[in-house]
Order: C-alpha cells, then sequence, then structure tokens
C-alpha cells in the first residue's frame, strides 16, 4: 500500500494519498517511510513548520541513507518555500506607505516553564540555532531585537506572537507623538497635583493633573562619561571616555493626554515647590550625597501617591542591548538633556524604553496605534 501512497503523490492526487495515509498509520504509526510522507502531505497544505518539524524528527532518527538525504531535501524545500512566503508578505505588506515608516521591536522576558518553548519556537521563526535563541531571550526585562521598517516588523512580529514568543513593536513616528514634558518641581502634591515644567519647545509653564491619571512610572539611571587619561601602548597616555557617574531620571505616564512627565535628578529644583527636602538640605551646599538623598525623598513622595500603580526598572538590562543599535537609536529624538563631549546611544535608549513602555500599555487598553 504503501507504493500506492507513492502512486498519489507521483499523480498529485493528494486526497487518495491522504486517506492511504491514515489507513497505514493505524497498522504502522511509527513507520519513518509512512511519516515521511506524512511530511510531503503537510509540506503540501502549507502548513511548514509541522512539516519542519517532522522532517527534523526523522532526520535525527534516521538509519537509511535513501530515507535521511530525503528528509533534508524536504527540510531545504520547506525552508525555500517558507522564505518566499515571508518575502511575499513583507512585500505585500511594505505596499502601504505607512508600513515603510522604521520602527523597533522588543522581545519579551520568558521565565518558568514555557520558556523552553519558547526558546524553541524563536530559533524556528527566525531560523536560529537553539543556543543562540537561549541568549537572544530574556529572562528578565525587555531586549532591542530589531529594528527595520513597519511592514517588516509586522510581519516577524505576528510569525512571533503565533508562535508563542511574547514581543512587542512600534514606528518612530508613533513614539515621537508622544508629549515629553520636563518637570522642574512639583507645586501642588493634593488634592491634584500640579507641575512647574517646559514643554517640547521649551517654554516654562505649570500642568495639573490627578494621580489616578498616571497609569505607571518608568526608573532608570543614565551613566554620565567625562574624558580621562589613561596608560595605553607602551605607556603612551590616551584620551578615553570613562563613566563617572550615574544619573537618575524617573517618568509618569499620562497615557490621556499622551504624554510624559520626566524628572531628572540633577534638573529637579529640590528648593522650590513643596517641600521634599530637609531643612538642614535646603541650607547645605547641594553636593552628589545631597542630591541623591533629596531625590530618594521625591521617589517616597511618588511612591505614597503612586503605591498602586507598576513600576518599570529595568532600564539598564534594556540599555545594554541597545549599543548595535546606535544608527536607528539617532532618528529618535531623547529629550535627555545632559552635558555630552559626544553623542550616547544611552540617551535615546531611555526614551525608547519609556516609550515603548507607554505604548504598550494604549494597546493592552485598546487604545493602540495612535
Amino acid at each position: 500500500m504503501l507504493d500506492q501512497v507513492a502512486a498519489a503523490f507521483e499523480r498529485r492526487d493528494y486526497e487518495t494519498a491522504s486517506r492511504l495515509l491514515k489507513k497505514l498509520l493505524k497498522q504502522s504509526p511509527d513507520n519513518p517511510w509512512m511519516q515521511l510522507y506524512v511530511a510531503r502531505l503537510q509540506e503540501v497544505y502549507g502548513k511548514f513548520d509541522t512539516a519542519e518539524e517532522t522532517y527534523r524528527q526523522l532526520l535525527r532518527n534516521a538509519t537509511n541513507l535513501k530515507l535521511a538525504t530525503q528528509a533534508r531535501q524536504g527540510i531545504q524545500r520547506v525552508e525555500a518555500l517558507q522564505r518566499e512566503r515571508r518575502r511575499r508578505a513583507i512585500a505585500q505588506a511594505t505596499s502601504h506607505p505607512s508600513n515603510n515608516e522604521p520602527g523597533f521591536m522588543v522581545l519579551e522576558s520568558v521565565t518558568g516553564d514555557t520558556r523552553n518553548a519558547a526558546v524553541q519556537n524563536l530559533a524556528r521563526v527566525m531560523k536560529l540555532d537553539t543556543y543562540t535563541a537561549r541568549l537572544l531571550l530574556p529572562n528578565r526585562g525587555w531586549r532591542l531585537y530589531r529594528s527595520g521598517t513597519m511592514g517588516e516588523l509586522t510581519v516577524y512580529g505576528q510569525e512571533l506572537k503565533a508562535a508563542g514568543v511574547p514581543v512587542f513593536w512600534a514606528s518612530l513616528a508613533q513614539l515621537q507623538k508622544i508629549q515629553v514634558f520636563q518637570v522642574h518641581f512639583f507645586q501642588a502634591v493634593s488634592p491634584q497635583a500640579v507641575v512647574v515644567c517646559r514643554n517640547e519647545q521649551d517654554q516654562l509653564g505649570s500642568l495639573t493633573f490627578d494621580w489616578t491619571e498616571v497609569s505607571q512610572r518608568v526608573e532608570g539611571m543614565i551613566p554620565v562619561f567625562e574624558q580621562v587619561l589613561t596608560l595605553g601602548y607602551r605607556d603612551r597616555l590616551e584620551r578615553k571616555e570613562a563613566t563617572q557617574d550615574y544619573t537618575h531620571f524617573c517618568d509618569l505616564h499620562l497615557p490621556g493626554r499622551l504624554s510624559i512627565l520626566r524628572l531628572h535628578d540633577i534638573r529637579y529644583e529640590f528648593h522650590q515647590g513643596i517641600q521634599v527636602i530637609s531643612k538642614q538640605a535646603a541650607i547645605a551646599k547641594l553636593d552628589q550625597n545631597t542630591i541623591r538623598t533629596n531625590w530618594n525623598n521625591l521617589l517616597a513622595l511618588l511612591n505614597r501617591q503612586l503605591s498602586n500603580k507598576p513600576v518599570w526598572s529595568e532600564f539598564t538590562a534594556f540599555a545594554e542591548t541597545t549599543a548595535d543599535f546606535v544608527t536607528p537609536l539617532r532618528k529618535l529624538k531623547s529629550h535627555i538633556h545632559l552635558p555630552r563631549a559626544t553623542d550616547s546611544h544611552w540617551d535615546p535608549a531611555f526614551q525608547l524604553y519609556s516609550g515603548m513602555v507607554f505604548l504598550q500599555k494604549l494597546e493592552q487598553e485598546g487604545c493602540y496605534p495612535i
């Protein structure tokens, strides 16, 4: 009967082949040649992922050279078909002008019992070896995984989501629609919060909001670099950029206003507005230790007002994954005002991290894309 199955495939009578295989599988479900024809049938009906896995399972267990050769050829055919299907999907997606906009994609962390399956699926969809996929899939926080056109990212993202890999992507235009206000100080915290801040046009004003408008906050530290002299090759003096300190940022997200209130420990005017600092600190020189103490007091105030709101604080791990994306990150305005001798990818990385968190929240609330 196996010859009849082969003959049905030769004349492309897949309905007959399917009917014959069902009978044979009941008699000998573990026959590798029948599994080969099952994989070919899966391939014919466009079930490429299932067919590839069947072929690979056969290849791993094959002791017959002819069977192994046909399984390997099957894998090559399926991979070629998958590439072509993806190419057509990307071409169709990018045919619309809006899908040619640049964007970013992040991989979300996976832990526990589902991690192994997610790693395998990431490897399968993106054609990676398992070791590389395991390194790429974060076990905490987020990883910046890809940048490219929105059409391309959408195709990859939908495939990954369908495979159970948590992923999120957004366009540069969507990120830039979020307004960022630089907070100078809190003028009041009750019954409503009032902040004195500057908008993106550097205009000074005040903004009043209810604490219930804040959906979440994002905290992070950004390194401050300085040029230092070090001994290099053959004790020659070399000028290098080294991290001298870290400065703290905290973003309050107001999704209803499509806005972020950004607090910065160096630029926050602790001696203005509501009392955040102690009387001793108010008359003391604002050295680094005093600033750090005052910042902690400000965060304690936010903790009291926003005790039930999530805090995203894994920016450092995310920023370390952005070093290979310096060029696309340059397109994103950072809204970080630090004295820099040269541009640093850390600044737009914080804006990207906070912006992606902001947009994901909008998606969860059914308000995305913007």
